[in-house]
């Protein structure tokens, strides 16, 4: 099965592809030197990306910065600011699934408004799909951070992105680390950076997903 031969990633290498933590080191001209994660300090112009971390303007002792499209104003010597919270999630109705004919769980949906066809895993850590896909939807990931994951046919470089919406159903969660890879895929693993915003539970061939509050 695709999900758990092909692809049974060790995402963990991903899990910077969403910041919990920026601080300010210091200025040159209009770059700003973050300090992401506790990782190096790495200079950054206006415009320019580090994963999920884009500087928009920096000048002074001062620098802002956008992530998932909120914007935060870092200051030189100030304690790191955490970044990154929780994916924010929206939409009343659980959402109900059925099984096909081998067991799978294939939701139509939608990234970033886009429609994608979805295989549910839970055995993936984030949303994972192919670069045809990325490409097809119009997802610039290759601002996205670049990664070495490890797959069954040996280690490849993907991207970590953020998704800025994934939909099934009625649910909607905004802010979601995802994958894209470049070997071929017939469908968008759809993992637990959607699904962990979900209570899963499962009847005979159907899958609810009912919202964690």
């Amino acid at each position: 099965m695709l999900a758990r031969t092909a692809l049974l990633l060790v995402l963990a290498l991903c899990g910077s592809a969403q910041a919990q933590q920026v601080a300010l080191s210091g200025l040159s001209g209009n770059r700003a030197l973050l300090v992401i994660d506790g990782a190096a300090p790495r200079f950054l112009s206006p415009g320019q990306s580090q994963g999920p971390v884009r500087l928009i303007s920096a000048g002074g002792d001062t620098a802002v910065i956008e992530v998932q499209g909120k914007r935060q104003t870092l200051r030189v010597g100030d304690a790191p600011v955490s970044l990154g919270a929780a994916p924010a999630t929206q939409g009343s109705a659980n959402v109900v699934l059925t099984a096909d004919g081998r067991g799978h769980f294939l939701p139509a949906g939608q990234i970033n408004g886009r429609s994608v066809q979805f295989l549910v895993d839970t055995g993936a850590t984030q949303v994972v799909m192919a670069e045809a896909e990325a490409k097809r939807i119009g997802l610039n990931y290759e601002s996205g951070q670049r990664l070495r994951v490890s797959t069954a046919n040996g280690a490849v470089a993907g991207y970590g992105v953020q998704l800025d919406s994934v939909r099934v159903g009625e649910a909607i969660v905004y802010g979601v680390p995802a994958v894209v890879l470049p070997q071929p895929m017939p469908y968008v693993l759809l993992g637990n950076s959607f699904l962990s915003r979900f209570q899963m539970k499962r009847q005979n061939d159907q899958l609810t997903l009912e919202r964690r509050y």
